[in-house]
């Protein structure tokens, strides 16, 4: 090859000055490691959102435990029909029901059932959605066929229709109890195919080839590596789930076939007061607005994570 040959091609070979590599392939070394939790908390941390909903949702749960702190009227025992949808009054801001009752004690009282219900039916609908969700998931094969299909069968029936049956079936053991596992074990298919997309997706990671050619057992990975690195999909629809919960409740009660009238509740509240919507309409609207409130609290808090959770929701912001 000539010198002149050398000499042009020289022209075709940028300047190192001109090729700023340290600057395009630096990689941070310094700061602690961050993961999946830690960002979604970053994110949330610094949503208003964020922070109405979890102070909304953390005054209910202090109202359910200790409704003595706001209310010392009792709910049931000072009932006079002297005072029927009588207006506010001094000691009662928020008026009488048509049997005389404090509003405001039965709402306060009755947060505690609403969000029992809410709790049971979220924990059943998490154990049983988590379950078949992961055990189809991961093991695939005819696992995944029976549990599928008895998961299909189980969605294609309304759980609030199917609650509808149950309690009318059950109407004379009728109870928190009964109510709640009325409508979890009709609700929790949903949960189960999140979870199962979910580890179909997780299942095939590098980090799950390597703890398979480390002899851990398939279950241990199961436990210790796929699930927990699944699970976020699965919070987020548990939180959304408990208010579903909460709302099927008052539906059924408000239908006729939840909890009977001696348990006090937001949906017995509204079922009673249907009558009297013209003529005294807070005793309709004031529970059915503390309902609304709580499962808003529960849905903006879900939409919250579930944003945190996702990076490509936080790249588009």
């Amino acid at each position: 090859m000539s010198s002149n040959t050398r000499a042009a091609q020289q022209h075709y070979v940028a300047p190192v000055e001109e090729t700023p590599l340290v600057a395009i392939d630096a990689v941070k070394t310094e700061g602690k490691p961050t993961n999946l939790w830690t960002d979604a908390w970053k994110d949330v941390r610094r949503r208003p959102m964020f922070w109405i909903s979890a102070a909304i949702i953390l005054l209910v749960v202090v109202v359910a435990l200790f409704p003595g702190l706001f209310t010392q009227v009792p709910p049931n025992n000072d009932c006079q029909l002297s005072n029927s949808n009588a207006g506010p009054t001094e000691g009662h801001p928020l008026g009488f029901t048509k049997q005389g009752c404090d509003i405001y004690s039965r709402i306060i009282h009755g947060t505690s059932t609403s969000l029992s219900v809410g709790l049971i039916v979220t924990g059943l609908v998490l154990i049983l959605g988590v379950l078949f969700g992961a055990f189809a998931g991961f093991y695939g094969g005819w696992v995944d066929s029976v549990l599928s299909r008895l998961g299909d069968i189980f969605f294609s029936i309304p759980y609030i229709l199917a609650a509808v049956v149950v309690m009318s079936v059950l109407s004379k053991y009728a109870s928190i109890w009964t109510i709640a596992l009325a409508i979890g074990i009709f609700a929790w298919p949903a949960t189960a195919r999140v979870l199962r997309a979910e580890i179909f997706r997780v299942k095939n990671s590098d980090f799950v080839t390597a703890a398979t050619a480390l002899g851990v057992s398939r279950f241990r990975i199961l436990v210790r590596h796929v699930l927990p690195n699944s699970i976020a999909p699965v919070i987020v629809i548990t939180t959304i789930s408990l208010a579903s919960a909460i709302v099927a409740e008052a539906t059924l009660s408000f239908l006729g076939v939840g909890l009977p009238s001696s348990i006090m509740s937001w949906g017995n509240d509204i079922s009673q007061a249907q009558r009297d919507l013209r003529t005294a309409p807070q005793t309709l609207i004031l529970p059915s607005i503390a309902l609304s409130i709580t499962v808003l609290s529960f849905i903006m808090l879900g939409e919250v994570i579930r944003d945190a959770l996702d990076p490509k929701a936080r790249a588009r912001r």
